[in-house]
Parts: structure tokens; sequence; C-alpha cells
């Protein structure tokens, strides 16, 4: 029973997204309801713990790539390149500035 309520979460996205306090308490009740002596429920309940991290890095890498793929579709211009055009207008509009004085008295 412990090993199908563990591969349930494991294929969803639910071990990823709970909190670790929330999976430390669902792995003491299932302890507590396996009658699993201290160790094996001190051993289940780290197990459980270090699948949630996993599965987090997991999630979290996908999601990320996921936005990364999305932003990208949109043609969005990254603000690194913003920021060189703006340098660039600001020296143009430097130069026009320059270039438009009149010439001083020779």
């Amino acid at each position: 029973m412990i090993e199908l309520i563990k591969k349930t979460l494991l294929t969803g996205v639910g071990l990823a997204v709970m909190t670790t306090d929330k999976v430390r308490e669902m792995g003491e009740d299932l302890v507590s309801q396996a009658k699993l002596s201290e160790n094996e429920g001190r051993e289940f309940v780290d197990n459980l713990m270090k699948q949630s991290e996993t599965a987090r890095a997991e999630f979290e890498t996908r999601v990320g790539a996921a936005v990364k793929k999305a932003v990208e579709s949109m043609n969005l211009v990254h603000k690194d390149e913003l920021a060189k055009l703006h340098a660039r207008i600001d020296a143009l509009a430097a130069e026009v500035a320059r270039n438009q004085q009149p010439p001083a008295p020779g």
C-alpha cells in the first residue's frame, strides 16, 4: 500500500509542489498507519523527503524550460539588448547635438 501511495505521488506533480513540512507530515501519517518500526519509519520519511527534493528540482527545471521556450517564442527583446540600444541612442543624440552647435568663432 505504501509503495502504491509513493508511486502515485511521484507520478504526478504532487510530491514536487508539496511543502517540506507537508511531505514530512504525510510520511509520518503513512508510517503510523502502516505500523512501521521507528527505524523503518525514519528511513521511509527520509527517503520520501529526498524524493520530494528531487521531484521539486526536476519540476523547477521543467517549468523553467517551458517558461524560457514561451518567452523566446514571443520574440521579446532581452534586457541587455535594450540597454545597448539605449546607450547607442544616447550616443547618437549627443553626436547630433554636437553637430547642430554653431562652429566656434575662429
